[in-house]
């Protein structure tokens, strides 16, 4: 069993399993890399003078499984809350349980299914991406139709896991490395 299930591998579902896995929470993250940012051209990502999409999936893939989050390269065909948390079942047959959901995808099924109550096709979440339902949240494309960029993804996981290790440490905390 895993801590943390995140559905989705854009940037907010990475970013979110990036600060997880980094603090040492076991993360299992599910897509296909098969998100819009293979089309994007980066020139507007705070950091990042000029990079492709699909660079940018390549590199931040390998940093978050380099912190040791496990990457499986499968579609989620139905999320279930269950007494411990939750379970997502996968198109080729596996199940997986955790006691967190991030949800990082647009996909109005699998946020019903996960019992989170909607605006029109996203995820109602407040400023940490909570949703309704108790330890679910709602990241990027599944909590903004229009107004959003691969930066403001990545914010919206980093805002979620950060809710999320702040409930395991019963106190509030950052990740903020500073150089020795």
């Amino acid at each position: 069993m895993s801590k943390v299930l995140v559905v989705g591998d854009g940037p907010g579902g990475l970013s979110a399993a990036l600060f997880l896995a980094k603090n040492d929470i076991d993360v299992d993250v599910f897509g296909t890399d098969d998100t819009p940012m293979h089309k994007a051209m980066l020139y507007n990502y705070l950091g990042i003078p000029e990079m492709t999409g699909s660079k940018f999936q390549e590199v931040a893939r390998e940093q978050v499984a380099g912190f040791g989050a496990n990457l499986h390269e499968t579609k989620v065909a139905s999320i279930e809350k269950t007494d411990g948390g939750f379970k997502v079942s996968t198109d080729d047959g596996a199940e997986h349980e955790g006691d967190y959901l991030i949800i990082a995808v647009s996909n109005k099924g699998l946020i019903d299914q996960a019992g989170m109550e909607r605006d029109g096709g996203v995820a109602k979440v407040d400023q940490n991406g909570r949703t309704n339902v108790d330890d679910a949240y709602a990241v990027g494309w599944a909590a903004r139709s229009q107004k959003i960029q691969a930066i403001i993804s990545a914010g919206d996981g980093a805002a979620a896991a950060l809710d999320i290790m702040s409930k395991e440490a019963g106190k509030d905390v950052h990740d903020f490395d500073v150089v020795e």
